[in-house]
């Protein structure tokens, strides 16, 4: 049955047509993932135009390790939200809201403990992990530390929203990104050009705006959502939905942090190639997580679709937005793959103006659109199996995607005939394989028992 507080504050998923509601909910995430992308951009930028190329490097050089840090409070917010789903669609509100006080305690705890323990760390990993030249080190290890330092903030408001995703609001969290984004852009230019505080002043402006997104979206949802109306009995400890919250948001964070550790890891054999091709490999990732951010709103979008209609027990349903699912990611993957071959030059030079890089990167993006069907393949099955709070999933999807990107570059490019080729066509085949993972997980009916 529906939910009886699904109003102007969250979507029930549970009844209506699969498309309509996959589209109205993946529409405010794709334009929230831009501005995500825009956001993640903006301290680089700033860092080369109103500092200097040191400050730039700096800046880039910390990004793989503290995605590593910050993987494992986004892994948590991640099934907190699927387990808020699931309460949701089954219609137990009282469940929804001792999940939501109770998120708030673990991720108070775990972001406090993981960001001091970023910060203390950040100057013998960034020395002996990365091998961080001289002359950036200790830029780099300020951007790191205070980064790490403001991690909270990051991690409530990455709660806060996948807590509003899991009830069906995926336009709040939209609006308090807008409005996260737009305070980074201004305090990073206030902070570096006004108060001359260089990459210090970036690292603040960025943890400051996520906080105070965090504030606001916190206090918008107290006072506006039904859903967030607590009592005194909310406040109490639940252990069962602790150890839930843990085992499902933990094996999520264990996904991206093995992900995220393999691109530390990968990063070590770009550099091997020399500066075309790492300026190649980086500017292609640029447009790839633009193509990646499509796939990846369907699939938090099945997300929190699977999740509400497994608390329903509506079996039927899940199975129709796995198949909606694919048809969506299968018409997207093939307008994109043509338009890579034939645009690639194009998106190249949007980045970069050496005709050498542009040349490299066109031919790369060929090689990567030719795996998009595979890759879409993991976010729709991906977003199923977690909706479900599948946790033995992202352990073997992450196990497999680090595997990938870790062993194959190292072979495919020691072949002579393929060099530095072999980083994109590896890329290709870990999203295969990863694909294929994903769909015969799917097709199990192992995870399924008890559910529908």
């Amino acid at each position: 049955m529906a939910n009886p507080i699904s109003q102007k504050y969250s979507k029930d998923m549970t009844n209506g047509d699969t498309f309509s509601l996959l589209i109205s909910f993946m529409v405010p995430m794709m334009i929230g993932n831009i501005f995500q992308q825009f956001y993640n951009i903006v301290d680089t930028i700033i860092a080369g135009k109103f500092i200097d190329s040191n400050a730039l490097a700096a800046v880039g050089s910390t990004g793989h390790i503290t995605n590593l840090f910050f993987a494992l409070g986004n892994g948590l917010a991640t099934g907190i939200g699927i387990i808020v789903s699931q309460f949701f669609g089954s219609g137990d509100n009282d469940g929804v809201r001792k999940t939501i006080t109770n998120a708030f305690f673990m991720v108070s705890a775990t972001s406090i403990f993981v960001g001091c323990l970023g910060a203390s760390l950040s100057r013998p990993v960034l020395i002996y992990g990365l091998k961080t030249p001289d002359e950036i080190l200790e830029n780099s290890v300020i951007y790191m530390s205070v980064t790490c330092i403001g991690f909270i903030g990051t991690a409530l408001y990455n709660t806060i929203s996948y807590i509003m995703r899991g009830i069906g609001d995926s336009k709040t969290p939209l609006y308090f990104l807008i409005v996260s984004s737009v305070l980074n852009i201004l305090m990073d230019l206030a902070f570096v050009i006004y108060f001359d505080l260089g990459v210090k002043g970036l690292a603040i402006a960025t943890i400051t705006a996520q906080a105070l997104s965090a504030v606001l979206s916190i206090g918008y949802a107290l006072l506006k959502n039904p859903v967030f109306k607590f009592e005194k009995r909310d406040f109490v400890l639940d252990k069962d939905i602790i150890i839930k919250c843990y085992a499902l948001g933990g094996s999520m964070a264990l996904q991206s942090g093995l992900i995220a550790l393999s691109f530390v890891i990968l990063q070590r054999v770009i550099n091997s190639f020399g500066a075309v091709v790492i300026a190649a490999f980086t500017t292609t990732s640029k447009i790839e997580n633009l193509v990646n951010m499509q796939f990846k709103a369907l699939g938090d979008s099945l997300s929190t679709y699977s999740g509400q209609n497994i608390g329903a027990r509506k079996g039927d349903r899940v199975k129709k937005g796995y198949r909606v699912g694919m048809t969506m990611m299968g018409v997207y993957a093939l307008i994109m793959i043509p338009l890579m071959w034939i645009l690639g030059d194009f998106l190249m030079r949007v980045f970069v103006s050496e005709p050498e890089v542009i040349a490299f990167g066109k031919t790369a993006m060929r090689i990567l659109s030719s795996f998009y069907l595979p890759l879409g393949t993991i976010y729709v099955c991906r977003g199923i199996l977690n909706g479900a709070g599948d946790a033995k999933f992202p352990l073997i999807s992450g196990i497999s995607e680090m595997i990938g990107r870790v062993i194959f570059p190292a072979f495919f490019c020691s072949l002579p005939f393929l060099g530095p080729w072999g980083l994109w066509i590896s890329t290709g085949i870990t999203w295969t394989i990863v694909g294929v993972t994903a769909f015969i997980r799917y097709h199990q009916k192992s995870w399924r028992q008890g559910l529908f």
